[in-house]
């Protein structure tokens, strides 16, 4: 069995940030990589990448995943306080940010996003409203039908429960990064997309 017959809902939004990398990418960083599931797809579209996380069985099976992928370092460190000695054209993440404080978080992937580069963000947050809970219940439906045509793999990182609601992403979101593209998806997750200047 490869990666392209397994699925998750993080597997399940993956390419909403690949189709955001800008072209010509020169240096992708991959926030909280995890399993390196993203890390092979942004080798072949950005000339250096690295995915740091602090967890290290998962860096284990990522190191697996990108082997004879010359161009992928993985860093074992905290994003919020290692210096990695540059900015990088496109900066992801794939269910990380609900693990960090929310304002700070996103202001450090901005801090590490170059003039013109791409921060693409998916994750999670917590329902609230009607429209929140009938989203959920059609995600119920979707992921039922989804893991009935391919196997479901699990996360093998440590995974919490966000506290920030959508509202309150978006609201920090659009105050932190100013005309970024927020997006609810059914499969109880949301994506954030914003450009860097110049």
């Amino acid at each position: 069995m490869t990666d392209d017959d397994i699925w998750n809902h993080n597997l399940q939004y993956q390419q909403v940030l690949l189709d955001a990398i800008p072209d010509g990418c020169r240096a992708a960083l991959d926030v909280g990589c995890g399993q390196g599931f993203l890390l092979k797809h942004l080798a072949a579209r950005a000339t250096t990448v690295i995915g740091i996380d602090q967890h290290a069985p998962s860096l284990a099976e990522a190191a697996e995943r990108t082997a004879g992928l010359a161009n992928v370092q993985l860093v074992e460190a905290d994003v919020m306080a290692h210096d990695l000695g540059q900015t990088f054209d496109a900066v992801l993440s794939i269910a990380v940010v609900h693990h960090l404080p929310l304002e700070p978080g996103l202001v450090r992937m901005l801090e590490l996003t170059a003039p013109g580069g791409v921060l693409g963000v998916v994750g999670l947050a917590r329902s609230t409203s009607l429209r929140d809970y009938a989203r959920d219940g059609v995600g119920a439906v979707e992921t039922r039908l989804r893991r009935l045509r391919r196997p479901h793999t699990m996360v093998t990182a440590p995974v919490c429960d966000p506290e920030e609601t959508y509202d309150d992403v978006r609201a920090v979101a659009a105050d932190v990064l100013p005309g970024a593209r927020f997006r609810r998806h059914n499969l109880f997750r949301y994506s954030l997309i914003w450009t860097r200047s110049g």
